[in-house]
């Protein structure tokens, strides 16, 4: 059974042409084990829809799925001159109640947030995550100035595609592992993988 968001419109960036990377991932197959345990999951993904995804998730976990396209906010936010209100978007963005989704797949949304901005979702995101719960996360240890986002598309377990399209701009500093806790209260690193790519994949729990 599958779900999306109030959000998920067809004025989201439309995908651009560019080069697309098969990417090996190590933190995927946890997030799924991890998810797979649990009784009737719910599963937040904070990127476009993906159909292909939908379908694998929905076939391996069995799980209820949702979609809540927050790179869609941004862009729109960031070319209407008004990424100062992210905070208070962000911080009223996810109407969901306390403790009920057990997986969250971030992707690598932070890397396009100033602090304010990221430590207004991380509390969100902290507080729908339940007991237990995992949340995935990508964060790259070097500066994006090309104005570009990833589609995610899950290949396999293992393998996941990039797909670029029109976005904005990452940060211009990296979270290390020690921000990330900061910014996800209440949740701690269990899983840490520094890539060749030069992307730290991290998994989150929160604490039963």
């Amino acid at each position: 059974m599958f779900g999306f968001g109030k959000k998920d419109r067809a004025d989201a960036p439309a995908p651009a042409l560019g080069p697309e990377r098969r990417v090996t991932t190590k933190v995927l197959p946890k997030f799924l084990a991890a998810v797979g345990q649990r009784a009737s999951p719910v599963v937040l993904d904070l990127g476009p829809v993906v159909g292909s995804n939908v379908a694998l998730l929905g076939e391996r976990l069995g799980c209820k799925f949702f979609v809540e396209d927050l790179y869609a906010d941004l862009y729109r936010a960031a070319h209407e001159d008004r990424r100062g209100e992210l905070p208070r978007v962000l911080a009223a963005r996810l109407a969901r109640p306390d403790a009920s989704v057990d997986g969250i797949l971030c992707w690598d949304f932070f890397d396009y947030l100033d602090k304010a901005s990221a430590a207004a979702l991380g509390a969100q995101l902290a507080r729908v995550l339940a007991p237990g719960g995992v949340l995935a996360g990508f964060f790259s240890t070097k500066p994006g100035p090309e104005p570009e986002f990833t589609r995610f598309v899950i290949e396999d377990e293992t393998t996941l595609v990039h797909k670029p399209y029109r976005g904005v701009p990452r940060r211009d500093v990296a979270w290390q592992n020690r921000d990330v806790t900061l910014l996800l209260p209440g949740l701690r690193v269990a899983e840490s993988f520094l890539l060749l790519t030069q992307t730290r994949e991290v998994l989150l729990r929160k604490p039963a």
